[in-house]
């Protein structure tokens, strides 16, 4: 019974020599005032009840008396107290139905129903977590959908403002051949992303599609390239590149080689990829049969495919900027501008027909590049940009499980190996991403001999190393891999059910582009990502987090438009110093 659990009180009898008269006045006082609360409130009277049963015991003898309180009582009573305290500030951000914020303080759990005000400020779980003291605290962002905001809902009966999924491919009057192909690959309807993109790049526009990760960008840009290109086919003799995909890694390039291969075949296009870290050599055995219909390369091998003549780009039609984020980023805008000095981009619709014709350019990214205008300025007109931006672009995704830990640096080994043990139970893929190719091995090491089945992914092994490693983990030869930002951007990872940042990522952008390699377009459910807190500088990054899925806004400080440049002279200023 519940009455089992007890506390014992002690109690002092105050020895006052005043007559008995004035304690049957006072005694009288109390029973009334217990008869009065009890008839008004249950919890109160008991309480008076045995307030003034203890002041009657206590006059009536002079030794002390023992009382014994069930627990659930105590409990009762402590609750009431914290009620009638002034100090309590009670939290409106808890109603019935589902969390949206699930925190270890329940005070500070948020529901789904609830909207924060304009002008109201969220009380953070993580608010103090640059303090040691919290070590041990978390909170998580529950998922709210079951399906990823990039896929169409079904249209309710009655509800004429709800979209619907009965649209397929044939609705943008591609060949039926590559509808059948996509049919057979069980891809029925198009991603909104889609919807949106495709008519476009039809139509001859230069495309800036900004898209959260797993909503089927890939397929977006390909499709109209396949078909417009099946539509002209060019003999071996005469057979020149006709589209180029840009990506950032040639674990990405071998990803879109094999998907543009797998709806590109029955039409007979050519499609070939460049990798880099492996010398000129191996760029120059890729052409020795001729030249492909299209290539995916990364941008250094492209390049010196350009300077030592082994291609041609004097009949591009289509130039793609994959994961244009990393592309724009200091790291890549130098070989970029190189890449743009041997193309010509249209700036019109009219320069893109004809014997003289210019490409196309499309730029497809998860986040919005930062120094896109200034590069783009360079090759065509700002003007011309036709800009397709997704309704969650830089938010975070409502059908992804995120859960944040406040952790030592030395528990984290302990945290990932319980979390490996439950993912090994479901029968899921997780990726655990590290901030450093040094931490990816050590971690290997460590797991290695906890007797954890793995791989490992970094950006300092050999080309050699590298090939295949992914795609043996697609194929689920192991259930683990270890890596760096390298599988972060764009990989197709449907097999992933949990993601485990065992370092914090350093920016917005790294933590939505791992994020987004779960919960993707045509995947099985939403998946989750588990976050180590370890260093201060990741709890800010962590409360402007914390901020955004309370307020259910986009992160800050992410553009979401093209900045053109002040000037074309600091623009050529720019180009000059570089």
């Amino acid at each position: 019974m519940a009455v089992s659990e007890t506390v014992t009180i002690s109690l002092s009898v105050d020895k006052n020599p005043q007559g008995k008269a004035e304690g049957k006045q006072n005694e009288m006082k109390e029973r009334e005032a217990t008869r009065c609360s009890s008839s008004s409130q249950p919890g109160r009277g008991q309480t008076a009840s045995i307030s003034a049963g203890l002041r009657r015991m206590t006059t009536a003898s002079s030794q002390p008396v023992v009382i014994r309180i069930p627990r659930p009582m105590q409990e009762h009573l402590e609750n009431v107290k914290q009620m009638q305290s002034k100090k309590f500030d009670r939290l409106p951000t808890v109603k019935p139905g589902r969390l949206l914020i699930k925190s270890k303080n329940p005070q500070l759990n948020q529901s789904v129903g609830y909207t924060l005000g304009k002008f109201e400020q969220p009380v953070l779980t993580s608010k103090g977590w640059k303090s040691n003291k919290t070590l041990g605290d978390y909170f998580s962002i529950n998922s709210i959908q079951s399906a990823p905001p990039s896929m169409l809902k079904h249209k309710d009966k009655g509800n004429d403002t709800a979209s619907t999924t009965k649209k397929t491919f044939n609705c943008f009057h591609i060949c039926p051949e590559l509808v059948e192909t996509l049919h057979s690959q069980n891809i029925i309807h198009p991603t909104t992303v889609q919807m949106q993109t495709i008519p476009k790049i039809l139509k001859g526009c230069n495309i800036l599609c900004a898209a959260e990760t797993g909503s089927g960008k890939t397929l977006a840009y390909l499709l109209p390239i396949i078909h417009r290109l099946q539509e002209e086919p060019f003999t071996d003799s005469e057979r020149n590149i006709r589209a180029v995909v840009v990506v950032p890694s040639r674990e990405l390039a071998e990803q879109v080689t094999s998907v543009a291969r797998s709806i590109s075949q029955r039409f007979g296009i050519v499609v070939k990829v460049a990798g880099g870290g492996r010398g000129v050599g191996n760029i120059k055995a890729a052409f020795t049969h001729g030249q492909p219909d299209v290539l995916v390369a990364t941008p250094g091998a492209l390049l010196k495919a350009l300077q030592k003549r082994f291609i041609s780009l004097s009949e591009l039609n289509f130039l793609v900027i994959d994961e244009a984020d990393t592309m724009f980023d200091v790291s890549f805008a130098g070989l970029l501008e190189d890449i743009f000095s041997h193309t010509q981009v249209a700036s019109r619709l009219s320069e893109t027909v004809g014997l003289d014709h210019k490409a196309q350019l499309v730029v497809v990214g998860a986040t919005f590049p930062g120094g896109v205008g200034e590069v783009l300025s360079m090759v065509t007109d700002l003007a011309s940009m036709v800009i397709v931006k997704s309704r969650m672009l830089h938010h975070l995704m409502p059908h992804v499980k995120q859960m944040f830990l406040r952790i030592k640096g030395a528990d984290k080994i302990l945290e990932l190996h319980q979390a490996l043990k439950k993912a090994e139970l479901e029968h899921t893929g997780v990726l655990v991403f590290c901030n450093s190719a040094s931490t990816v091995n050590w971690l290997g090491y460590s797991l290695e001999e906890m007797g954890v089945r793995h791989m490992r992914l970094q950006g300092e092994m050999p080309a050699t190393m590298r090939e295949g490693i992914f795609r043996n983990f697609q194929r689920g030869s192991v259930d683990v891999l270890i890596c760096t930002d390298i599988a972060s951007r764009g990989l197709d990872t449907q097999r992933v059910g949990l993601i485990v940042n065992y370092d914090f990522p350093e920016t917005h952008t790294d933590y939505i582009h791992r994020a987004g390699r779960v919960g993707r377009a045509g995947g099985s459910g939403g998946g989750e990502v588990l976050s180590f807190v370890t260093h201060l500088w990741d709890v800010e990054l962590v409360q402007r987090i914390e901020t955004a899925a309370r307020r259910r806004t986009s992160l800050p400080g992410m553009e979401s438009e093209i900045q053109k440049p002040s000037n074309k002279t600091d623009v050529k200023e720019m180009e000059k110093n570089k």
